[in-house]
Formats: C-alpha cells, structure tokens, sequence
C-alpha cells in the first residue's frame, strides 16, 4: 500500500454576486402593505401610537394603504427603517423595507 500525501490544488472561488448595491447615501423606505385582516381604524391608530402623526395624516396613509395597496409610512437609515419595521410588525402590520431610488 503506498501512503502519498493528499494533493492540495488551489481552488477558484467566485464570490457571489449581488443583485442590487446598496447606497449609504439614500434613505431606507418603510412600506405598509395592505391585508384582508386589519381594520382602516386599526392602522390609522397604530401609525398615530407609533409615529406620533397626526390623526388625519395618519388617516391618508391609511387610505393610501388601503385604495393603493401600501404607503411609505416612514424613511430614514437602515438600522431605523428595520426598527420601524419591527415595531410595525409587533403590531400585526405587513410592513417591509426598501432603500428609495
């Protein structure tokens, strides 16, 4: 039986690629999208509890949720908007995040 080290070849690797480049400089969109479960009042209040709006500016973004299908309810860093999200979320909205063209 012959015993030979194992050969240790240099391996090529590609990194990934990414789809999209982020940019530092652009603000991070918080999107709330509409559902079949929340009540229009339901939404207009959480965006009043949770980002200290207005009723009635809380209430077009409700309709915008509503009658568009979403609304950018706020904007800002990345670690914000993830925040916001979050805090969207524990409220039982749909809400996602995008960084603004």
């Amino acid at each position: 039986m012959s015993t030979s080290a194992p050969s240790t070849l240099p391996i090529e690797i590609q990194q990934p690629q990414e789809d999209k480049k982020f940019n530092k400089d652009k603000p991070w969109l918080v999107i709330v999208w509409n559902d079949p479960i929340n009540l229009m009042s339901y939404v207009t209040f959480v965006l009043q509890k949770l980002f200290g709006y207005s009723k009635e500016k809380s209430h077009k973004l409700m309709l915008d949720v509503h009658n568009k299908g979403k609304a950018v309810v706020s904007s800002g860093p990345r670690e914000r908007a993830e925040l916001d999200v979050f805090r969207l979320h524990e409220y039982g909205l749909w809400a996602t995040m995008e960084q603004s063209d």
